[in-house]
């Protein structure tokens, strides 16, 4: 086991980290950026470094700099946690060749999974069902009209080395899709140096399903069921949940092992989500691979009574798998709601700033995994998010009565946040009736 972890990020999520590597008795060493010189997780580390100033490309995306931190401190991982470097396959590179284990798949696994071209011809071996659409990369403007025509409007084109919803356009007819290309093409460069595109059928209404998974160097994959993230904003989530209210025994089995094959053809080893569209006739459609744990994992572990972290770090360490695939048992339902430091009733504008008084939300089946505390200055340099606050129950219903009372018990003055909205979107009857998709905010709750 290793003696010695650095955590290369910030926020909730080095929280996290750190506190499955104190279970496991390791010592940790944290990284901050200036901005971060009063951020809760470092109060909890062994030892703490500084990488540089605010900006991320100077700090946090700064392989140098994490690298020497890393061997000053003389640790043996370092686990990137999410964002940032944690799909970065240079930065996985480098730490190999340093000497350093990355807590996260290979380098080349993060290559093949991270271009969603590559990702497409990986579910195609593992002979895992995709969305109808271009064989490969589109080059130009006539061949994105001859697929689009072939497989029928509307179309989605997509970049390879997308994300977050950039490098994303919908098509109904032509000369949608002639303007579409263009500006994703020129979006996906702007973001990713990357103007590679692909065009894909768009399914209308669908749910996001994504199915959790992990893997060690044994051979061993485990798929632990998996999560509804319809609930979106502009591509990026919102609100989670485990198990998927309409997923059915057959289509979730279906969904797990076509995840387990998937994972297997790519070689893959340590935590990932594959994940998938469901259409309203529950056909489920492969979209694309998260080489690396993913934000909402916790409703995982609390369906599931497992440490995703934990095993992350075990497996890295050379471990087998701690339990097999019998040994996965989905109980009760969890929600999970991103509370971020955003103003929902001002189109989602960011609100960075002090928080002036806080409460937290307690009480049975109520987890809240947070970085901040009363006094503490939410920085405008990163992802607003500022907690999660994660229910179970042993009902869907019981878990939305639970979650109405404690996002009121959630007191963060000086900040707005998107509580509020959670509030409005318990009492939808469509949402309490499990009747959304991927539109769903957009339909009911974003401003025009």
């Amino acid at each position: 086991m290793f003696q010695r972890i650095l955590v290369a990020n910030r926020g909730e999520i080095a929280l996290r980290v750190l506190r499955a590597c104190k279970d496991l008795g390791i010592e940790t060493v944290a990284v901050y950026s200036e901005a971060d010189k009063d951020s809760l997780h470092l109060r909890f580390a062994d030892e703490t470094i500084c990488i540089g100033p605010a900006a991320s490309a100077d700090s946090y995306l700064n392989i140098p700099a994490i690298i020497a931190a890393a061997e000053i401190a003389d640790v043996e991982a370092i686990h990137p946690g999410y964002g940032f470097l944690s799909e970065n396959a240079q930065f996985a590179e480098v730490c190999h060749s340093c000497n350093i284990k990355f807590i996260g798949p290979s380098a080349s696994a993060i290559t093949e999974c991270g271009d969603k071209v590559a990702a497409k011809e990986l579910a195609a071996r593992a002979k895992v069902p995709c969305v109808p659409g271009s064989d490969g990369p589109v080059e130009d403007e006539q061949t994105a009209l001859e697929v689009a025509r072939a497989i029928g409007f509307p179309v989605l084109i997509k970049a390879a080395a997308g994300g977050g919803g950039r490098g994303m356009r919908i098509a109904h007819d032509d000369q949608s899709l002639v303007t579409g290309f263009h500006s994703a093409r020129a979006e996906a460069e702007a973001a990713f140096k990357n103007s590679t595109v692909y065009i894909e059928k768009f399914v209308e209404k669908p749910r996001h399903v994504e199915i959790q998974i992990i893997a060690d160097a044994h051979g061993n994959v485990v798929h632990l069921g998996e999560r509804d993230c319809s609930l979106q904003r502009r591509h990026q989530k919102l609100l989670e949940e485990s198990p998927c209210p309409v997923l059915d025994p057959e289509t979730r089995k279906k969904m797990g092992e076509a995840a387990v094959r998937l994972a297997k053809v790519a070689d893959y080893q340590s935590a990932g989500t594959v994940e998938f569209l469901l259409d309203k006739d529950k056909n489920f459609y492969f979209i694309e691979i998260n080489s690396r744990i993913q934000v909402e994992h916790p409703v995982t572990e609390e369906v599931t009574d497992t440490d995703l972290i934990r095993e992350m770090i075990l497996v890295a360490a050379g471990q087998p798998l701690s339990f097999r695939q019998e040994d996965i048992e989905m109980r009760g339902h969890a929600i999970e709601f991103r509370i971020n430091a955003e103003d929902p009733d001002q189109n989602f504008q960011p609100s960075p700033g002090k928080i002036t008084s806080f409460v937290s939300p307690a009480g049975p089946g109520v987890r809240w995994d947070s970085h901040v505390y009363e006094g503490y200055t939410v920085p405008p340099h990163y992802d607003s998010m500022v907690g999660k606050l994660i229910i179970r129950r042993k009902t869907r219903q019981q878990a939305i009565e639970a979650a109405r009372r404690a996002i009121s018990e959630l007191q963060m003055e000086g900040i707005a946040t998107t509580a509020p909205l959670f509030l409005k979107i318990l009492d939808h009857s469509d949402f309490c009736a499990g009747d959304i998709d991927t539109g769903f905010i957009d339909r009911y709750f974003t401003p025009r």
